[in-house]
């Protein structure tokens, strides 16, 4: 995998068309996936994603052939995605008056991955990171360490957190695994 990983790079540093479609086809659904879990908005995920794409090939010679691909492009995304949060923190909102939401009485039963999706909403963006490059993007802790620049013990503790914030809220909402899990 890893000497495919630096062959790909190679053909991609040499303007090989084939090499850059390869390279974008391999990594745009983690990309995009993580954009949308970090941003929560589609066509923001879109454009992050096509700008950490872009920006992935642009600094391609600075990756390090002797590390697995994947994480590289994948903090690329993060950071860009940061970014994109910080600016959006910064930038003023209109106040409309937005309808309120149905209750959770009133709205019908959701299956456990939409509760699961609503209760992902609910943690802190670095958590979320985490938990999704964890669980979806299947990394390792020290990988994801090393990506986030944090310590192993900071992301195992993230990791606790955020199965026990998004069990307690499943329990809150109703949801609960069934008895033969």
């Amino acid at each position: 995998m890893a000497e495919e990983q630096v062959e790909l790079a190679q053909r991609c540093l040499a303007g090989e068309e084939s090499a850059l479609r390869e390279f974008v086809d391999a990594f745009q659904t983690q990309v995009f996936d993580l954009c949308l879990r970090m941003l929560r908005h589609r066509q923001d995920a879109e454009d992050i994603a096509q700008e950490s794409l872009i920006r992935a090939i642009r600094y391609l010679k600075s990756w390090d052939p002797d590390y697995p691909l994947r994480p590289w492009v994948l903090k690329i995304a993060a950071n860009r995605c940061r970014t994109a949060l910080s600016k959006r923190s910064r930038t003023p909102t209109p106040t409309a008056h937005l309808p309120e939401s149905v209750s959770d009485q009133q709205s019908p039963q959701l299956g456990l991955a939409e509760e699961l999706e609503l209760a992902m909403q609910e943690l802190k963006a670095e958590h979320l990171e985490c938990f999704v490059l964890f669980y979806q993007n299947e990394l390792s802790i020290q990988e994801i360490a090393e990506l986030m620049s944090v310590p192993d013990g900071t992301i195992k503790t993230w990791l606790h957190r955020s199965r026990k914030q998004l069990a307690e809220t499943l329990r809150k909402r109703g949801t609960t695994p069934s008895a033969d899990n």
